[in-house]
């Protein structure tokens, strides 16, 4: 289930522990996705991907923020132009391949059909083109929390998103962790929260960090299971003629002559 798009702002927007997740989460996706990367392309988000969308602006072609309608829209950047767009979960006002980047934030683990949103980021992303995936981490506090946006919907392993990727024909590429700090908004914790985030890109962050960005590529080419032939040029031989008539005996001495 979608939250509210005002909760979601108001969290994002107007809380210490929100501009702290802003910032953390942010700063991994401008490692993963430098300017030179986007720079000309299209980039889109669904769910609330805005708080990560805004260093694109200045880099990308276009900057497109799609927002369900189960969770509600808000205008976005306040300060430009609106990029915001509303949309159906699974039915996404975009020309098929035409994203070249998309960033998917409070989209995944709170659909209510995982399977066939993959199949509209799959539809809308180009040849080639990236999908970046932030969801809560299944084994870190953050999804333990429900004060926090990450305590809702349904958390993911790494092993668990990879699969499901795999299955709606993406190819997991790189993935990072972010958000090692407790949730937490008291001043020790915020003031902590830099050093919890240098500390932890050196921890086991399958098990420590709040969330995984998971980056994947769509894949054009049907996937083969590993460990199996292509194909089967010619049947074996081995058991021919024991459903047909039986075979003639061998001339020869009969047993005992």
């Amino acid at each position: 289930m979608h939250l509210d798009v005002l909760e979601l702002r108001s969290f994002y927007y107007t809380t210490r522990l929100g501009r702290f997740v802003q910032r953390s989460v942010r700063g991994e996706v401008e490692r993963l996705w430098p300017a030179p990367a986007v720079r000309g392309q299209t980039v889109a988000g669904f769910g609330f991907a805005a708080p990560l969308l805004r260093p694109f602006l200045t880099r990308a072609r276009r900057v497109i923020a799609l927002m369900p309608d189960q969770q509600g829209v808000m205008p976005w950047p306040g300060e430009m132009p609106n990029h915001s767009v509303l949309c159906e979960e699974t039915l996404w006002p975009l020309p098929d391949g035409l994203v070249d980047r998309l960033v998917v934030l409070h989209g995944l683990e709170t659909c209510e059909n995982p399977t066939r949103l993959l199949e509209e980021c799959w539809r809308v992303l180009a040849p080639g083109g990236r999908a970046l995936f932030v969801v809560p981490n299944r084994s870190g506090l953050w999804a333990r929390r429900d004060a926090t946006p990450f305590g809702n919907g349904r958390p993911y392993s790494m092993g668990q998103l990879e699969g499901l990727l795999e299955a709606s024909q993406f190819e997991t590429t790189r993935h990072v962790g972010a958000l090692f700090a407790p949730p937490n908004a008291a001043p020790f914790w915020m003031r902590t929260a830099p050093a919890w985030e240098r500390v932890g890109r050196h921890l086991p962050w399958g098990l420590a960090a709040g969330v995984l960005l998971v980056e994947a590529a769509k894949r054009t080419q049907p996937h083969r299971p590993r460990g199996l032939p292509e194909a089967v040029l010619r049947p074996l031989e081995a058991l021919e003629g024991i459903a047909g008539e039986a075979p003639k005996p061998t001339p020869g001495r009969a047993r005992g002559a």
